[in-house]
């Protein structure tokens, strides 16, 4: 009894300071660090080498065992889970901090992988460490992060590790570059500028950061904000660099118009014009955006995708960067970002991306209507625009976001593009709203007043970010108060279910119309082609329950002649015109080893156009309507 009794106490006393040992270690590891230093050198370019130095400082006191370094699986801005450590290399820790200048010899400390994206360094007691490890990086994106020759272009999220527990604290960014390279970011103050402070490291991986000898900045002002355009080009520019920057200030001006002064003081346009013909992404930021293009300045159709993704990222500014989901910021980077709402911040930013470069006076009516046409006509004509909603598209981000796919999916059957549906949505919307109050209220109204509520007015609900994330459920309240009217039975059916939108009593209060018609090329038979797979005419997915289907056709199968004429991806859609309705049709393909032969039996055509057009009994007042639409 009283050796139970001693024994109760001591198992007590020893749990008692188990307890406070790790209440220490817990404590230490939340409490804010003295502080977090990056230095980002790039000594060999041609290796593909960012060389990362981290140096923390940890706070007086007790030390913990150990600190956990992790690298994020993704960035804020693409959904799709990419595993950024894959790319890490030379991961060590050492003890002591290295006075600038100086050459210093630091004993190396026990590392621990400890899962695939998590080092851990035991501390030694010691309260200063630092980092070393490399990053390789060749792909120009806004996702990930390229060191060659020519230029460094750095996403900080594939770049820069953190310090578990401490992504809210202050950290410090050093950037050496090559002789005669410049830095170009979005939170620059000066031209000759090595240095930055960030409240936290959130702020530090959004500022990607365009480093080269050779890239150009332009400038101008406007309602007193400052704003950059750095080109970056590989190919020839054809002298319309002056007219791209002049057409990028009707843009700004157009947004600010509807959304009003934006809460920076610069903005940087980060714009590259790769000529590699796959390199292209558009990426949104805080202060600034990188935009990229597979082609060069001077080639036929460039510059106007330049200025189309430029209306879309900018609008992110406000949309996405600081009115946000509640998912959306700040993040847990050791899993993907679920939110039911990509199609407001991603889809509404399509729509006004378009609906800008109108109201910027870039598009005209046929411009504008022809892009919304493709948009109704890839929704429509899609098998999964019934069976997934915007809702369901949005959640399933980290599928669908230019995801990386090891085995083959039924995804091009079964899902929907939340851009494009969120798109057609905003229009709808946008119409129904001006529609049902005469002209009093809009989708315009909408966004503002969910900007100013969530952002502006909002209590901080995290370190992050001014402000706190919405619902979805927000956002429906929010337009039915606007409105005027109760918008949950069309949330019902049309972002959460997936019910064809109603178009024709939209458009009718704007005095047009939605025209249907059959294609001139009526059949595709169910096959979708893989256009990234050059020069041949490579099946990338089947439809279900379609003629290609039927006749055993499958993803990966390069087709050879159809109708026994040879066919490339340019004229197979004009071969399968030449039949009609039920013939059948001889296919040739090659699958793995083997040529093989079958047929195809047409059924229905497949394909349809959509054509929005003006009404011939549209009254004065439907077409004054309509002008304040899409004049703003």
């Amino acid at each position: 009894m009283h050796s139970s009794s001693r024994t109760v106490r001591t198992h007590l006393s020893l749990g008692c300071s188990l307890f406070l040992l790790l209440c220490g270690i817990v404590s230490a590891q939340e409490q804010s660090l003295r502080s977090i230093t990056y230095r980002l050198g790039m000594s060999r370019p041609v290796s593909h080498l960012f060389e990362v130095t981290m140096e923390v400082e940890l706070p007086e006191g007790q030390v913990p065992n150990f600190i956990d370094f992790q690298m994020a699986k993704w960035s804020p801005g693409r959904y799709a889970v990419f595993d950024f450590a894959k790319n890490v290399q030379q991961f060590e820790a050492l003890g002591g901090i290295c006075a600038r200048g100086a050459q210093c010899k630091m004993p190396a400390f026990p590392v621990t992988r400890v899962d695939d994206q998590t080092w851990r360094v035991a501390t030694m007691s010691t309260h200063r460490l630092t980092i070393r490890y490399k990053v390789f990086g060749n792909d120009l994106s806004g996702t990930f992060s390229q060191l060659d020759g020519r230029h460094a272009n750095y996403n900080g999220g594939s770049i820069f590790m953190y310090v578990v527990n401490h992504k809210p604290d202050p950290v410090r960014l050093e950037i050496k570059p090559p002789a005669g390279w410049r830095i170009v970011n979005g939170r620059m103050t000066s031209m000759d500028q090595r240095e930055w402070q960030f409240p936290n490291w959130d702020i530090l991986i959004d500022t990607p950061s365009e480093i080269a000898p050779d890239a150009t900045l332009d400038e101008f002002r406007l309602d007193g904000k400052q704003y950059r355009v750095m080109v970056h080009s590989f190919g020839p520019e054809g002298g319309k660099r002056a007219a791209l920057v002049r057409d990028i200030e009707k843009i700004v001006r157009a947004e600010t118009a509807m959304w009003g002064q934006p809460d920076f003081d610069s903005y940087t346009f980060l714009i590259h014009f790769a000529a590699d013909d796959h390199s292209v992404d558009g990426m949104e930021h805080l202060t600034s955006t990188e935009i990229i293009e597979p082609g060069a300045l001077g080639e036929a159709g460039v510059y106007a995708s330049t200025l189309d993704i430029l209306a879309h990222e900018f609008f992110h500014s406000w949309n996405v960067k600081r009115l946000r989901p509640a998912e959306l910021g700040p993040w847990d980077f050791t899993r993907p970002a679920n939110t039911r709402a990509l199609w407001i911040a991603e889809g509404l930013t399509n729509y006004y991306g378009h609906l800008m470069m109108h109201r910027a006076g870039i598009w005209d009516d046929t411009r504008f209507f022809r892009t919304e046409n493709e948009t109704v006509a890839e929704i429509e004509n899609a098998l999964g625009s019934h069976l997934m909603s915007a809702e369901e598209s949005s959640l399933l981000a980290p599928f669908l976001d230019e995801a990386p796919h090891a085995q083959q999916t039924n995804l091009a059957n079964t899902s929907i593009s939340y851009y494009a549906k969120g798109e057609l949505i905003g229009l709808v919307l946008d119409l129904l709203i001006r529609g049902q109050s005469e002209g009093k209220a809009s989708l315009d109204d909408v966004m503002r007043r969910m900007y100013d509520e969530f952002y502006l007015k909002s209590p901080n609900a995290t370190y992050y970010l001014r402000g706190r994330g919405y619902t979805s459920e927000d956002f429906q309240r929010v337009a039915s108060e606007v409105s005027g009217s109760d918008l949950s039975d069309f949330f019902q059916r049309y972002v959460r279910g997936v019910e064809v939108l109603p178009y024709d009593e939209a458009l009718a209060y704007v005095g047009l119309h939605l025209v249907r018609e059959q294609a001139r090329q009526p059949f595709n038979a169910g096959i979708g082609i893989d256009w990234e797979n050059t020069g041949t005419l490579t099946i990338d997915s089947v439809r279900n329950d379609s003629p290609a289907e039927a006749a055993g056709l499958q993803e990966g199968d390069e087709i050879v002649s159809l109708g026994r004429k040879n066919v490339s991806r340019e004229n197979w859609l004009v071969a399968l015109a030449r039949f009609k309705q039920g013939d059948r049709v001889p296919v040739e393909v090659k699958r793995d080893r083997r040529t093989m032969q079958t047929a195809i039996m047409l059924r229905e055509p497949e394909r349809f156009d959509y054509r929005i057009e003006e009404r011939k009994d549209a009254t004065a007042k439907q077409k004054a309507l309509r002008q304040a639409w899409l004049k703003g």
